[in-house]
């Protein structure tokens, strides 16, 4: 028997189920809801409500902001409990079936999982991922849940409230952009930024709240014209304007350098139209372009070319009233539905998918090639860093020579096209032709360009390569080439060994092969194997050379082949150390006063003394090293007075970039008083400010005063000092500077 309360809370699950969903079995969200407050009647969440609180919001968030079915509901439900409590996967199944107990096992899987790089993590997200693409519930479930746990965030230490932050802006909300889920991506931005920066969303805050009434007044103005004219046309509508959101408008501030006041794109307006031809679309952007003067350069039509997650709508700037720029975008109910549920309004079930559903397919597509079998030659980083990529890019629309549109990521190369056309053909690529004209493969492509793959029967990929592309398949593709052609070599030469020793009646075990091999110079017993395949040595010369173990081992083979080996690698060394330090000297001198530090000048790498630790806005000078490129010293760094000393001509002029988007490693050094909490406030308003990243910390206390150390991650000089007055405020804090240990 239900309380009261609880009651009245299943009543209203059920009620808001069906207000929004197509057909609800009341018993099975009756029953998820009584299973999930038995399994967690004994727990409390951080805010010290009932555990059952937050499977019941989830639930809610799915049966009223994104809307699928009542299985969605009932996993929402229930989702927590193979996490949280004595029940198991298994238990889910056998009380509510197996599209039940898949998605709770999907979306359980994905908790967790962004923390690190370690390779079960990313092979739990590969799984999580091929699930979704089976049935997209699993991530509409996590979303709710990670919505409700942002939504909670007050309740956690500042640690986890900057762990969980950065988690849902890096992984989370690009995701939910990148499958379509306008509202939901935009509250992840939002509720992440307000604890990753906390100083800038309260000020942003503010004054959007303080102008709201103003904000009012003035899109009323700007949309009274509009409304006459298109009820004098006859079209049924809906029109409002809103604020944008804070993160955006925070972006704006930042990306542009201006202050809050000097951002005039601070709302937009919307037209929905009740039409099912999208043609009306254009027909209204006629008339309010009569009204208004638009902003050629600002008109974007992504009807006739919709964005990868389906998004369609047409956007363009108007100067309104008091020549203040006002976006407006334009589109149909039903691109509407789909701009704010993205994938969840596209979504079909298995039985019913028909196949000219392009949309689905392109997002099922997406989702299995972010983690192929390809993805499989990577490192788990590369994966991780590869995933970020695909969610976060922006696109470009390019053609086929057949007229074919292909999206591809903002500064793709023809290779990555021709990746995405197929495996093979990227293999095969032998040059491009982009409107008609042979460019070079590391060209960036653009929006509108016609391009031609030119390929080759006998071509394979270069190594190369991999330093321009940006796609995820063309990386992975020439990754798992060269990985593979490398795993041939090894068995190939491996066999050509085993062959030999057989035919000798030679054995040998691969760990004394591994002992004997490096007297002969080899890094590995692959890199011997690829020697073999490649016949920089035969099996004769390898036998005639290790027969006898205990002469190879105590250096007493007299063999040509060995000192030649020996010598090429002593000279290969030396050739490679003076052909080096040539390099810098030359590109260097020629570069004399034009180097940024940062690799800007081409064949020059830079690095940054750690006996200083440079950052932008200090005064800075190179040394040209041997092995390491050019050192970037700060001109009052200690151990300058010996490098000038050991070779003046080493030094060169050097000076920062105007933009540098590195972060730089520092140290601080604090103390004071010591009092509970001191810890927790320290990292609070460090991470706070600018989103910035602590990499470690170290506080020790003696008797009533503390003293410790952190290091960071800071922009420039300016960053750092603005941190170090922040904590300076800090109750309790006595002292703060850098150090450079």
């Amino acid at each position: 028997m239900l309380s009261p309360l609880y009651r009245k809370k299943l009543d209203e699950l059920l009620q808001t189920c069906r207000a929004n969903l197509p057909d609800v079995n009341e018993k099975l969200i009756t029953d998820a809801f009584r299973f999930s407050l038995n399994a967690h009647k004994m727990d409390k969440r951080a805010s010290g409500e009932p555990f059952i609180v937050h499977p019941y919001e989830v639930a809610m968030i799915v049966a009223r902001e994104i809307p699928l079915d009542d299985v969605t509901v009932a996993s929402a439900l229930l989702h927590d409990i193979a996490e949280d409590t004595g029940f198991t996967i298994n238990d889910i199944k056998e009380e509510f079936g197996e599209d039940i107990a898949e998605i709770v096992d999907g979306a359980t899987k994905i908790e967790g999982m962004f923390e690190n790089y370690e390779a079960k993590q990313v092979e739990n997200y590969r799984k999580m991922l091929l699930s979704m693409s089976n049935d997209i519930r699993v991530i509409l479930v996590k979303f709710a849940d990670r919505l409700h746990n942002m939504r909670t965030l007050e309740y956690l230490n500042p640690e986890r409230q900057v762990r969980m932050s950065r988690e849902t802006m890096e992984i989370y909300a690009p995701l939910a952009h990148r499958l379509g889920l306008s509202r939901v991506k935009t509250e992840f931005e939002d509720l992440a930024f307000k604890y990753l920066d906390r100083q800038l969303y309260k000020e942003i805050s503010k004054k959007v709240i303080a102008k709201k009434k103003e904000r009012e007044a003035y899109v009323k103005k700007f949309i009274k014209p509009i409304e006459e004219a298109l009820k004098a046309e006859g079209f049924k509508f809906e029109i409002s304007g809103r604020a944008k959101h804070l993160y955006s408008i925070a972006k704006k501030m930042l990306s542009r350098g201006k202050s809050f006041e000097e951002i005039y794109d601070l709302f937009a307006v919307r037209i929905i139209l009740d039409t099912d031809d999208r043609n009306d679309c254009f027909t209204v952007y006629g008339i309010i372009s009569e009204i208004y003067i638009p902003v050629p350069e600002r008109f974007k039509d992504y009807i006739s070319l919709p964005k990868q997650n389906g998004y369609q709508s047409i956007h363009t700037t108007l100067i309104g009233p008091e020549g203040k720029m006002v976006e407006v975008q334009i589109r149909t109910k039903d691109m509407h539905e789909v701009a704010e549920k993205g994938v969840a309004a596209h979504w079909k079930y298995k039985e019913n998918i028909h196949s000219n559903d392009k949309q689905m397919e392109d997002w099922i597509s997406w989702i299995r090639e972010l983690f192929d079998s390809s993805s499989r030659d990577s490192t788990p980083r590369q994966i991780m860093e590869g995933l970020k990529l695909n969610l976060y890019q922006d696109e470009i629309y390019v053609f086929t020579p057949k007229g074919e549109l292909k999206i591809l990521p903002v500064n793709s190369t023809p290779v990555d096209f021709a990746f995405l056309i197929h495996t093979e053909v990227g293999y095969k690529c032998i040059g491009a032709k982009v409107n008609g004209r042979i460019v070079p493969l590391d060209t960036k492509l653009r929006s509108g360009d016609q391009v031609e793959i030119i390929t080759s029967k006998i071509k394979k990929p270069h190594r190369d390569w991999e330093k321009f592309v940006v796609t995820h398949k063309a990386k992975s593709d020439i990754n798992k080439f060269f990985n593979s052609e490398r795993r041939a070599k090894i068995e190939q030469g491996r066999e050509i060994w085993e062959k030999k020793a057989r035919k000798n009646k030679f054995f040998i075990s691969e760990d004394e092969l591994i002992r004997l091999i490096s007297r002969l110079k080899f890094e590995s017993l692959q890199s011997l194997y690829i020697s073999l395949s490649e016949g920089k040595i035969t099996a004769d010369e390898l036998y005639d050379l290790i027969k006898d173990k205990n002469k190879l081992i105590s250096g007493e083979i007299d063999s040509p082949w060995v000192k030649t080996q020996e010598k090429n690698f002593t000279h290969k060394i030396k050739e490679t150390e003076n052909n080096l330090f040539e390099t810098y000297i030359k590109s260097a001198r020629a570069a004399k006063n034009k180097i940024l530090a940062g690799g800007d000048v081409k064949d020059i790498m830079f690095s940054y003394a750690n006996c200083c630790n440079p950052i932008p806005g200090e005064d800075i000078i190179g040394f040209i090293t041997k092995t390491e490129g050019i050192k970037v010293h700060k001109k009052s760094c200690k151990n300058l007075s010996n490098l000038f000393l050991s070779d003046p001509q080493r030094l060169i002029d050097v000076q920062w970039p105007e933009q540098i988007e590195d972060e730089f490693y520092v140290g601080i050094r604090i103390n004071g008083e010591d009092r509970p909490a001191m810890l927790n406030e320290i990292t609070s308003v460090i991470s706070s400010h600018l989103n910035t990243n602590i990499k470690s910390v170290n506080i020790a206390s003696k008797g009533t005063l503390f003293e410790g150390t952190v290091i960071l991650m800071v922009k420039n000089i300016n960053h750092l000092n603005e941190l170090i007055n922040k904590i300076k405020t800090i109750e309790g804090v006595l002292d703060v500077k850098r150090f450079e240990e």
